[in-house]
């Protein structure tokens, strides 16, 4: 499996959270079938706006359509940057990824 760091976490005016990555892109995510999307301009991946399911979950699940559909395990760093996420809710995602 290939790694590839998080460079960014954010919840975005939208209210979906967005993962990141360093160098992967990830146009055909949507094939999972896991809910997470591709936003090409960001170069993001992102989560519908949660309705049952936590930020948290949410995470968990992006990691696991990049790990399933492209064999990357995306890993958080200490440069991480997180935006709009609260510290409970990154403190439960650090723990995750």
């Amino acid at each position: 499996m290939r790694e590839d760091r998080i460079v960014s976490v954010e919840i975005d005016g939208e209210g979906r959270l967005c993962v990141t990555p360093q160098k992967e892109d990830f146009a055909s995510i949507y094939r999972t079938a896991m809910e997470v999307g591709w936003d090409p301009v960001r170069r993001c991946l992102v989560s519908p706006v949660p309705r049952e399911w936590t930020y948290p979950m949410w995470f968990r699940q992006i990691l696991a359509a990049a790990a399933d559909e492209y064999g990357v395990r995306l890993t958080l760093m200490p440069e991480t940057i997180w935006r709009n996420v609260s510290t409970s809710e990154r403190l439960e995602m650090s723990a995750i990824g």
